[in-house]
């Protein structure tokens, strides 16, 4: 037999009751019937109406010797009338309730529902909003400027000899952030080669100028894309890195045990990541100018008929070490931009799973935009210098 069918056939009890009485200063609730979800059942309005005759009852209690059968209709019912009775200071005797009742009722009731945790949906104010994003704003300023202030005497105790950090730790980090980084730099370099020397000859073709391609990506990659490219590459491998392993060492509370054992966090987790991401950033972005180079010298050979030694001369002509200098000191800016970004964020993140990916992210953003802007002062730097 289906379950349908069982259902249809299961015999439908009487339909619940709700009989109010008097009996001095006590207002008597007789239940009786079939209290399931599935009935009709009273609603505590009748009960309301009850009360508000004259005079007001001081107790409500039960008589449920009549009820035949209950369910979580039931519970419902006397959940709903606790809370209205409650508001108008009568007391609820439930000793005539069944025993089962009474047990579940005491159970929902143990634990107060806790003042202020529901989501109240009040909408805050516009100049509230500007405040507290006012307030937010100065304080992450403070935090950073405070950080900034410990990674300079982090330095200043590493250049007298007195900063505690393995060295062990130092050559991982450089090996992780370093060599590790290779494969995709070389992929992502050499491909943006390629779309800047394809761009570069859609245009140069019209006027017979395909050799300027060769100049084109040279500038273009030891000036700046070079430098841009792997600085963006590390801040979303080797930043986010940073900010997940400090930040989970913060979940873990293991910079906490690092400082009760006398052991400053910033000389032990943060100098070694800042330090080898500044020595090997600059050495990425020498690597990213030559792959980037290797990938327009494809594109010359392959699609403009242009010999090799012909597309190398001509780079050699036009990239000068001026230009090579600016792409090396924008990848040394970035180095210490991205590690210091990346430990930021990690020192910053709070105590849940949660806060890891947010730090995470966070640490991701702050790097790339940081690279932006360093990106744009160094340029009008170079241009008002004449370089």
């Amino acid at each position: 037999m289906s379950r349908k069918a069982k259902l249809t056939s299961e015999p439908v009890g009487p339909a619940a009751e709700l009989k109010a009485s008097r009996q001095g200063d006590a207002l008597v609730l007789t239940l009786s019937g079939d209290w399931k979800l599935t009935g009709d059942l009273p609603t505590v309005s009748r009960v309301e109406e009850e009360v508000k005759k004259s005079p007001q009852p001081m107790r409500v209690t039960f008589d449920s010797k009549g009820i035949s059968a209950w369910d979580s209709g039931l519970l419902r019912f006397l959940i709903d009338l606790t809370g209205s009775m409650t508001q108008k200071k009568i007391t609820l005797e439930k000793d005539g309730l069944p025993e089962g009742v009474q047990r579940l009722l005491a159970l929902a009731t143990a634990v107060p529902e806790r003042k202020g945790a529901r989501r109240e949906g009040k909408k805050i104010p516009f100049l509230t909003r500007v405040g507290d994003g006012t307030v937010g704003l100065w304080k992450s300023v403070v935090n950073t400027l405070e950080f900034l202030g410990e990674v300079t005497v982090s330095f200043l105790r590493l250049f007298r000899g007195k900063a505690r950090f393995r060295l062990p730790d130092l050559w991982l980090v450089m090996q992780e952030c370093g060599a590790q980084a290779l494969p995709i730099v070389t992929l992502i370099s050499a491909l943006v080669g390629l779309i800047l020397a394809f761009v570069g000859a859609i245009q140069l073709k019209l006027f017979g100028a395909q050799i300027f391609v060769a100049a084109l990506v040279g500038i273009a990659m030891v000036r700046a894309m070079g430098a841009i490219m792997a600085g963006i590459i590390m801040a979303g491998r080797t930043g986010a890195s940073f900010a997940a392993q400090i930040g989970t060492m913060q979940v873990n509370e293991e910079i906490d045990a690092l400082k009760t054992a006398g052991i400053p966090p910033m000389d032990f987790l943060v100098l070694p990541r800042v330090l080898a991401l500044t020595i090997m950033m600059p050495l990425l972005t020498l690597y990213a100018d030559f792959m980037g180079m290797l990938g327009g010298l494809v594109v010359g050979v392959v699609g403009l008929d242009l010999g090799v030694m012909e597309y190398y001369n001509a780079t050699k002509e036009m990239v000068n070490l001026t230009n090579v200098a600016i792409g090396v000191f924008s990848g040394f800016t970035f180095g210490i931009l991205i590690a210091i970004a990346g430990c930021l964020r990690g020192m910053q993140c709070g105590r849940s799973a949660s806060a890891v990916g947010d730090a995470t992210r966070s640490a991701v953003v702050t790097g790339i935009v940081s690279i932006i802007v360093s990106t744009a002062v160094i340029t009008v730097v170079c241009a008002i210098l004449g370089f």
